[in-house]
Protein backbone atom coordinates (compact mmCIF):
# COMPACT_ATOMS: atom_id res chain seq x y z
CA UNK A 1 0.00 0.00 0.00
CA UNK A 2 1.37 3.41 -0.93
CA UNK A 3 1.21 6.22 1.62
CA UNK A 4 2.42 9.81 1.78
CA UNK A 5 4.18 10.62 5.04
CA UNK A 6 2.78 13.59 6.97
CA UNK A 7 5.59 13.52 9.57
CA UNK A 8 9.09 12.07 9.77
CA UNK A 9 8.96 8.36 10.63
CA UNK A 10 12.12 6.64 11.83
CA UNK A 11 13.37 3.92 9.46
CA UNK A 12 10.68 4.84 6.90
CA UNK A 13 11.18 8.35 5.55
CA UNK A 14 10.72 12.08 5.88
CA UNK A 15 7.73 14.38 5.51
CA UNK A 16 6.31 14.25 1.99
CA UNK A 17 7.94 10.97 1.00
CA UNK A 18 5.85 8.50 -1.00
CA UNK A 19 6.54 5.07 0.52
CA UNK A 20 5.23 1.55 0.13
CA UNK A 21 4.17 -0.17 3.39
CA UNK A 22 2.10 -3.17 4.40
CA UNK A 23 -1.64 -2.39 4.71
CA UNK A 24 -1.80 -3.46 8.37
CA UNK A 25 1.08 -1.17 9.33
CA UNK A 26 -0.62 1.74 7.58
CA UNK A 27 -4.10 1.11 9.07
CA UNK A 28 -2.98 0.21 12.60
CA UNK A 29 0.00 2.49 13.14
CA UNK A 30 0.49 5.26 10.58
CA UNK A 31 -3.10 6.41 9.97
CA UNK A 32 -4.29 6.53 13.63
CA UNK A 33 -1.23 8.59 14.62
CA UNK A 34 -1.66 10.82 11.55
CA UNK A 35 1.85 10.03 10.43
CA UNK A 36 0.71 9.25 6.87
CA UNK A 37 -2.23 9.47 4.50
CA UNK A 38 -3.32 7.04 1.82
CA UNK A 39 -1.80 7.77 -1.58
CA UNK A 40 -4.85 8.11 -3.82
CA UNK A 41 -4.46 9.27 -7.43
CA UNK A 42 -5.54 12.78 -6.48
CA UNK A 43 -3.05 12.97 -3.59
CA UNK A 44 -0.27 11.58 -5.77
CA UNK A 45 -0.91 14.32 -8.35
CA UNK A 46 -0.86 16.95 -5.57
CA UNK A 47 2.31 15.37 -4.21
CA UNK A 48 3.98 15.51 -7.66
CA UNK A 49 3.02 19.17 -8.01
CA UNK A 50 4.33 20.03 -4.53
CA UNK A 51 7.60 18.19 -5.25
CA UNK A 52 8.10 20.21 -8.45
CA UNK A 53 7.36 23.50 -6.64
CA UNK A 54 9.75 22.56 -3.83
CA UNK A 55 12.49 21.72 -6.35
CA UNK A 56 12.04 25.09 -8.08
CA UNK A 57 12.27 26.89 -4.72
CA UNK A 58 15.36 24.89 -3.78
CA UNK A 59 17.10 25.79 -7.06
CA UNK A 60 16.19 29.45 -6.67
CA UNK A 61 17.44 29.53 -3.07
CA UNK A 62 20.66 27.78 -4.07
CA UNK A 63 21.19 30.32 -6.85
CA UNK A 64 20.65 33.20 -4.43
CA UNK A 65 23.05 31.65 -1.91
CA UNK A 66 25.67 31.11 -4.63
CA UNK A 67 25.31 34.76 -5.68
CA UNK A 68 25.81 35.88 -2.05
CA UNK A 69 28.81 33.57 -1.75
CA UNK A 70 30.41 35.08 -4.86
CA UNK A 71 29.98 38.57 -3.38
CA UNK A 72 31.36 37.44 -0.01
CA UNK A 73 34.57 35.90 -1.34
CA UNK A 74 37.40 38.31 -0.69
CA UNK A 75 35.48 40.42 1.84
CA UNK A 76 37.45 41.69 4.84
CA UNK A 77 35.78 42.41 8.17
CA UNK A 78 37.71 44.66 10.56
CA UNK A 79 37.50 44.87 14.33
CA UNK A 80 39.28 46.93 16.95
CA UNK A 81 39.62 45.26 20.34
CA UNK A 82 41.64 45.59 23.51
CA UNK A 83 44.45 43.10 23.82
CA UNK A 84 47.26 42.14 26.18
CA UNK A 85 50.98 42.63 25.57
CA UNK A 86 51.07 39.09 24.12
CA UNK A 87 48.46 40.03 21.46
CA UNK A 88 45.72 38.02 23.18
CA UNK A 89 42.27 39.63 23.19
CA UNK A 90 40.42 40.44 26.39
CA UNK A 91 37.39 38.42 25.27
CA UNK A 92 36.88 37.12 21.74
CA UNK A 93 35.36 37.95 18.38
CA UNK A 94 32.43 35.55 17.88
CA UNK A 95 30.33 34.51 14.90
CA UNK A 96 27.63 36.90 16.15
CA UNK A 97 30.06 39.83 15.99
CA UNK A 98 31.16 38.86 12.48
CA UNK A 99 27.53 38.48 11.36
CA UNK A 100 26.64 41.96 12.67
CA UNK A 101 29.66 43.49 10.93
CA UNK A 102 28.73 41.77 7.66
CA UNK A 103 25.17 43.14 7.95
CA UNK A 104 26.58 46.64 8.32
CA UNK A 105 28.43 46.01 5.04
CA UNK A 106 25.18 44.90 3.36
CA UNK A 107 25.49 41.11 3.56
CA UNK A 108 22.80 39.04 5.26
CA UNK A 109 24.61 36.07 6.80
CA UNK A 110 23.26 34.13 9.76
CA UNK A 111 25.66 33.58 12.66
CA UNK A 112 25.16 29.80 12.38
CA UNK A 113 26.63 29.91 8.86
CA UNK A 114 29.91 31.35 10.12
CA UNK A 115 32.24 28.56 11.23
CA UNK A 116 34.50 29.84 14.00
CA UNK A 117 35.24 28.99 17.61
CA UNK A 118 35.80 32.61 18.52
CA UNK A 119 38.90 34.54 17.54
CA UNK A 120 41.18 35.40 20.48
CA UNK A 121 44.32 36.81 18.83
CA UNK A 122 45.20 40.02 17.02
CA UNK A 123 45.93 39.79 13.30
CA UNK A 124 44.37 38.39 10.14
CA UNK A 125 42.18 35.29 10.36
CA UNK A 126 40.47 33.23 7.64
CA UNK A 127 36.91 32.32 8.63
CA UNK A 128 34.73 29.91 6.67
CA UNK A 129 31.17 30.87 5.69
CA UNK A 130 28.99 27.87 4.79
CA UNK A 131 25.62 28.66 3.22
CA UNK A 132 24.74 25.08 2.37
CA UNK A 133 26.23 21.82 1.20
CA UNK A 134 29.14 22.56 -1.15
CA UNK A 135 28.50 26.33 -0.80
CA UNK A 136 31.45 27.60 1.21
CA UNK A 137 33.88 30.50 1.00
CA UNK A 138 36.44 32.17 3.23
CA UNK A 139 36.34 35.73 4.48
CA UNK A 140 39.17 37.60 6.17
CA UNK A 141 38.69 38.91 9.69
CA UNK A 142 41.20 41.56 10.68
CA UNK A 143 41.58 42.32 14.39
CA UNK A 144 43.62 45.38 15.40
CA UNK A 145 44.50 46.82 18.79
CA UNK A 146 42.03 49.44 20.02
Amino acid sequence: MKVILQKDVKDLGKVGDLVNVKPGYARNFLFPRQLASEATEKRIKEWDHLQKVAEIRRKKATGERQELLDKLSGVTVSFKAQASEADKLFGSISATDISKQLEEQGFSVDKRDIKTEGLKDLGQHKVQVELGPELTTDITVSIDRA
